[in-house]
C-alpha cells in the first residue's frame, strides 16, 4: 500500500483507501510508514441493511459488472442466467465478517479520531456521495487553512 500511494498519481491526484485499514495493527503499520490521511469517513449502515446488500451482490462473469438482484438487477435474461454469487457473500459469512469489523472498529476509528467524519450510508447512493465529496472538501479546506 506504502509503494502505491506514493506513485505519480497518487502524489498528484491524492487517494481512497475502501475498508482499508481494517485493524488497528494495520492503521498503526500505515503511521509508521508515514502514509498520512487527509479524512476518514465512515460509512454508518445498520448491520442488516448491510447483509441484505452483500447477500443479493452478483457478479457478471464476463463482463466483471456488479449487480444487485434487489437494488440494480440486470434487464437482460441471459445476464441474469450466468450471474455469479461471491462464495462469502451468504448471511452468515457477512455476520461473521461484521463480527470481526467489530471487534477492530473503534481502535481503527481512534487512530483517525481527528480526521474523522461520519456519514449516514443508509440513505441513496447519490445522496451519501454528495455527502461524502462535502465532508472531503471540508475537511482539505480545513488542513489548508490550519
Amino acid at each position: 500500500v506504502k509503494d502505491r500511494l506514493a506513485e505519480d498519481d497518487c502524489v498528484s491526484k491524492g487517494w481512497l483507501l475502501d475498508g482499508f485499514p481494517r485493524t488497528p495493527a494495520q492503521a498503526d503499520a500505515l503511521a509508521e510508514a508515514g502514509v498520512s490521511a487527509d479524512c476518514f469517513v465512515f460509512l454508518n449502515v445498520p448491520d442488516e441493511v448491510l447483509i441484505e446488500r452483500v447477500v443479493g451482490r452478483r457478479t457478471d462473469p464476463e463482463t466483471g459488472k456488479i449487480y444487485h438482484m434487489t437494488f440494480s438487477p440486470p434487464e437482460d435474461e441471459e445476464v441474469i442466467a450466468r450471474l455469479v454469487q461471491r462464495s462469502d457473500d451468504t448471511e452468515e459469512k457477512a455476520k461473521v465478517r461484521l463480527g470481526q469489523f467489530y471487534s477492530n472498529v473503534d481502535a481503527v476509528k481512534d487512530s483517525y479520531a481527528d480526521i474523522m467524519a461520519t456519514v449516514d450510508g443508509n440513505r441513496a447512493p447519490s445522496v451519501v456521495s454528495e455527502e461524502v465529496f462535502a465532508v472531503i472538501d471540508e475537511k482539505l479546506a480545513s488542513k489548508t487553512t490550519a
